[in-house]
């Protein structure tokens, strides 16, 4: 079985509320969604959110990526088993003119497409995505199929009376973790971390995220006061430039440190493991470059004593919110889970299948063939704002 055919959409999916944090304000999320065609006619799809704050990779410039990538030499390999897939995803090569250093430039097409031929092939031999989990060499140690998975929330409101609300909404709802985005301008962390602890209740376990927003120097200083809410994790305190300075830092802060723009490839990784800057790896699949790259960063997080979150980027649609879940259900020990907002952020779905997590963040595991969701594709052709087919490496 072979791949004939990739066609590329950009889609523009609208958020029901809007997303602020130190790095960047949305309203709306611009969505790279690929359909992959196997020969005998089955349809695959995959999906990436290029952020160029994080990747460097915007969503146009994944077109053109795409357009310019000679992909026919991993295309053409037949495929009869999971192994087989898995060397025609390692085998693709993205072309990209920009100066990458940290190997991150192409992660969200990567992720994208890499998710196409797992739904495709996953729905030929009528298995689910997971299944691809045993035969990936380096996640023997991290592999652990699971039932059920329990996703974490996030307060993004500001101001008191939002923040109450948003608080007593998840306390109700039964979250056991909830993310706290500080370092926002204008905020008064210290205040607004304590008014959510008492709002949200004692029990649930609190983490912060400052996006970058603060300098080396005035991390210690920051996260003193908010210590005594009992957080247990502060993510990406300094921006990437700086991020070296953490390792300095590391044993002063007293929480642990998460990397998130800093960790997006195996290179960042490796630098971080050597350096000794964090606690725990932020893997969110399209920022690090697909399912199979996850696998891999997790293992390696695992391998060297550090642990893990899955994340997920604001605006991701069922496809990748089901991926999250194929991943989440097959790999031991993730410390944090996100996604599978769907219903709750977006203003209409993609998919026909609504996978959003139920009360308490539970959500199945998904044993339907591939991802295990249907894109609406008349919906997808109504709100494309672009549509490019490729097969191999012609237009």
């Amino acid at each position: 079985m072979q791949v004939t055919e990739l066609t590329a959409f950009l889609v523009p999916l609208p958020l029901k509320r809007e997303i602020k944090h130190a790095s960047f304000t949305r309203t709306e999320s611009i969505n790279l969604l690929i359909r992959c065609k196997l020969s005998n006619g089955t349809i695959g799809w995959g999906e990436g959110v290029p952020r160029p704050y994080v990747t460097g990779e915007t969503p146009e410039g994944c077109l053109q990526q795409l357009s310019q990538s000679d992909l026919q030499p991993a295309l053409m390999r037949p495929a009869s088993n999971w192994s087989d897939v898995i060397s025609i995803c390692d085998g693709l090569e993205f072309h990209n003119e920009a100066d990458d250093p940290r190997g991150c430039g192409s992660n969200s097409l990567r992720c994208a497409v890499e998710l196409s031929l797992l739904d495709a092939f996953g729905k030929h031999f009528g298995q689910p995505v997971s299944a691809v989990v045993p035969h990936v060499a380096e996640a023997a140690e991290i592999h652990l199929k699971q039932p059920r998975v329990r996703y974490s929330t996030t307060i993004t409101s500001s101001g008191a009376k939002s923040e109450r609300i948003s608080a007593l909404k998840m306390r109700a709802y039964g979250f056991a973790q909830c993310k706290i985005k500080v370092g926002v301008n204008g905020q008064d962390d210290p205040s607004r971390v304590a008014r959510i602890r008492r709002w949200i209740g004692r029990n649930v376990d609190l983490r912060l995220d400052a996006n970058e927003a603060w300098r080396p120097e005035e991390v210690i200083e920051k996260m003193r006061p908010l210590r005594e809410f009992g957080v247990t994790c502060i993510e990406q305190p300094v921006a990437h430039d700086e991020v070296d300075a953490l390792a300095s830092l590391r044993e002063s802060i007293g929480v642990p440190i998460m990397l998130d723009e800093s960790l997006t490839s195996r290179m960042d990784a490796k630098r971080a493991i050597e350096l000794g800057t964090c606690d725990l790896f932020n893997l969110r699949l399209s920022k690090c470059g697909g399912f199979l790259s996850c696998l891999r960063l997790a293992a390696l997080a695992r391998a060297s004593g550090l642990g893990c979150q899955l994340g997920c980027h604001p605006g991701e649609s069922g496809v990748l919110s089901a991926a999250g879940r194929h991943w989440a259900s097959s790999v031991r020990d993730i410390r944090y889970l996100e996604g599978s907002y769907d219903r709750h952020l977006l203003t209409a779905l993609p998919t026909q299948e609504d996978i959003t997590f139920r009360y308490g963040g539970w959500a199945p595991a998904l044993d339907s063939p591939g991802l295990g969701v249907t894109i609406r594709e008349d919906w997808l052709r109504q709100n494309a704002k672009a549509e490019r087919t490729f097969v191999g490496n012609a237009q």
